[in-house]
């Protein structure tokens, strides 16, 4: 018996990182995925190496491995119509939808009056109004479940603490506390519960291999500490079972969860 027997989760980015751990997880506690993921890059001002369509491919032979079942679409999430679209097949595949998990997000520096404007219109429009997008693709078929169900959405300790040299990220994560404030409070009555992580360094090729954190943190050091130096860095099963309990958490809603080492309190 698994934890989420018989139940579906929509998870965006799911090529690497965050997304791909948090389907193979859910996949192993007996959960249904339809995942989502551009699988190339999205922008050109992004200093990490974008996930790839192998990424991708390995995700689902991943998940497979699991006994899981898969829906996987390669696209972007500022695109609603196909995420309406993969929504809309994914439950008719699997009969519901029980769990959302807005991961899929992007980064770039610079200081705020030397970032392109593309610099900060794309992340906000993919990390904001991508999730945005998220939710009015899936929102309908949650409220279609009888028995509720949940929305995770992957913010950011940037989110709780604006850093420097991410004006575009900082203001599209603390954005999404908003959103997710909103939709809690309008969601509640409905059975479906609405909170936010907030992670600071995680074990993935966006948060450990980008050249221009490194010269971040070089010059703006004084701004990134965390309580654990023992533990910088998060690994992905730590923000995964931050998902886990927020999806099964049934007095939690609205909640900013943070997964930090300590790094929004210093």
């Amino acid at each position: 018996m698994g934890q989420f027997d018989g139940q579906v989760v929509y998870i965006t980015g799911i090529a690497r990182g965050q997304g791909r751990n948090h389907a193979i997880r859910f996949a192993r506690e007996g959960a249904s995925i339809i995942g989502i993921d551009a699988a190339g890059p999205v922008v050109d001002h992004a200093t990490y190496p974008p996930a790839t369509a192998d990424d991708f491919a390995e995700t689902i032979t991943l998940v497979e491995a699991e006994g899981g079942q898969i829906l996987a679409r390669q696209g972007d999430i500022r695109d609603l119509a196909f995420q309406t679209e993969v929504a809309a097949e994914g439950v008719e595949r699997f009969g519901r939808l029980d769990h959302v998990v807005a991961n899929a997000g992007i980064l770039t520096w610079g200081l705020t009056w030397e970032l392109s404007e593309e610099q900060f219109s794309d992340v906000v429009d993919v990390n904001l109004v991508g999730t945005w997008k998220t939710l009015k693709a899936t929102i309908p078929h949650l409220l279609k479940n009888k028995d509720g169900g949940s929305i995770t959405i992957m913010s950011s300790v940037a989110g709780l603490k604006a850093m420097p040299a991410q004006a575009s990220y900082s203001a599209s994560k603390f954005g999404l506390r908003g959103l997710a404030q909103t939709a809690a409070k309008e969601l509640g009555p409905k059975r479906i519960r609405v909170n936010t992580v907030h992670p600071y360094a995680v074990n993935t090729k966006m948060g450990l291999n980008d050249t221009s954190a490194m010269k971040a943190f070089e010059e703006w050091g004084m701004h990134f500490p965390s309580l654990l130096g023992h533990y910088p860095v998060a690994s992905l099963d730590d923000l995964t079972d931050a998902v886990f309990y927020l999806a099964t958490a049934k007095a939690v809603t609205g909640a900013e969860f943070q997964i930090d080492m300590g790094h929004s309190k210093v």
